[in-house]
């Protein structure tokens, strides 16, 4: 595995390089963040939405890591593409999934009828 300097990538301007960091590492770290609440409110409401939000919210973590190995270098950019279109497809999967199980009809407990 080669690792590079995200500021001498051929795909990469190297006066954009510098933008594309920061932009990156801030998603990483407020994607993080959300996940974290994501996983403190599923642990409260044990419920099978909450999970499911819950997953998406790890795959938007995941989805920016991808970009930020990709610009380290560890991520070749041919399997960026195909990780991170895997995970698109993935997280609206799972959001219509979540919004078809609380539509008209579906089973709720008492607590997730109240909680909500």
């Amino acid at each position: 595995m080669h690792h590079t300097n995200p500021f001498d990538l051929g795909w990469l301007d190297p006066q954009v390089a510098p933008v594309l960091l920061v932009v990156i590492v801030l998603a990483v770290l407020c994607t993080a963040v959300l996940f974290c609440c994501g996983v403190v409110a599923y642990l409260r409401r044990r419920s099978t939405r909450y999970l499911l939000i819950t997953i998406v919210l790890g795959l938007l973590l995941v989805r920016s890591l991808v970009g930020l190995c990709t610009v380290f270098g560890i991520v070749p950019m041919s399997a960026h593409h195909l990780l991170e279109h895997g995970i698109d497809v993935s997280i609206a999967v799972l959001v219509l999934y979540a919004v078809y199980r609380s539509g008209p009809g579906a089973e709720r407990t008492q607590f997730e009828t109240d909680g909500n």
